[in-house]
């Protein structure tokens, strides 16, 4: 409770919501990345987060209105931290938080509207930037992706690893340029995951006031 407590105060005091916000109330789905491992999510005015030695997503689909995103901002804090890692290492990427941005192709997204998050991540069309909290990386580094289809998705370092509460505001157009080149596509989905299984460590986290513009 004194954790809701301090991150809803924390928010109260960061950027007005504008236009886009994303709930964080309804239309979310976790998605186990193994059989046995799974966080624990809470979802209301924001989305908190125990990650405890596992490692999952809570996802969700992005309506049509929104497609044309090109920038996002948001509110997150982290009471109880990973140790740093690397972020480029399959298997010891542990992070506190990521915040994940699906892009398809104009052309693809309305075959693509209902597809699963596993659909998305397992297509070759689609690409994936995540914003992370965690590692040991510089602020702003580019870090390909260990996982999925080469060139699919990289991981962008906001923060290392550590607590505190802080804002974002991310340029996607142009960190979608820097990682892949051209313009993005359309944004059809959202997805947010803590992952703590190789370093057998505790998250606790939250991510709130996203807003999509």
């Amino acid at each position: 409770m004194r954790f809701a407590l301090t991150f809803a105060l924390f928010l109260a005091s960061t950027i007005p919501a504008l236009a886009g916000p994303v709930s964080f109330a309804t239309g979310w789905q976790e998605q186990r990345l193994s059989l046995f491992s799974s966080n624990d999510y809470n979802f209301g005015q924001n989305m908190g987060l125990v990650s405890d030695g596992s490692v999952s997503i809570a996802w969700t689909r992005v309506p049509r209105a929104e497609w044309g995103t090109r920038g996002a901002s948001w509110s997150w804090t982290v009471e109880q931290s990973v140790p740093a890692t690397d972020l480029a290492r399959k298997g010891g990427d542990d992070r506190n938080i990521s915040l994940y941005f699906v892009f398809v192709p104009e052309e693809l997204a309305p075959g693509l509207e209902g597809a699963n998050i596993r659909s998305l991540l397992g297509n070759s069309d689609v690409r994936i930037m995540q914003y992370a909290w965690g590692g040991n990386h510089a602020a702003g580094q580019v870090i390909p992706s260990p996982y999925g289809p080469s060139g699919q998705g990289v991981t962008i370092a906001l923060r290392q690893a550590g607590t505190g509460s802080f804002t974002e505001n991310v340029d996607l157009a142009a960190d979608y340029a820097r990682a892949f080149g051209g313009a993005p596509g359309a944004l059809v989905g959202l997805a947010v995951s803590g992952d703590s299984d190789d370093t057998d460590s505790v998250i606790r986290a939250a991510l709130g006031n996203l807003v999509l513009r």
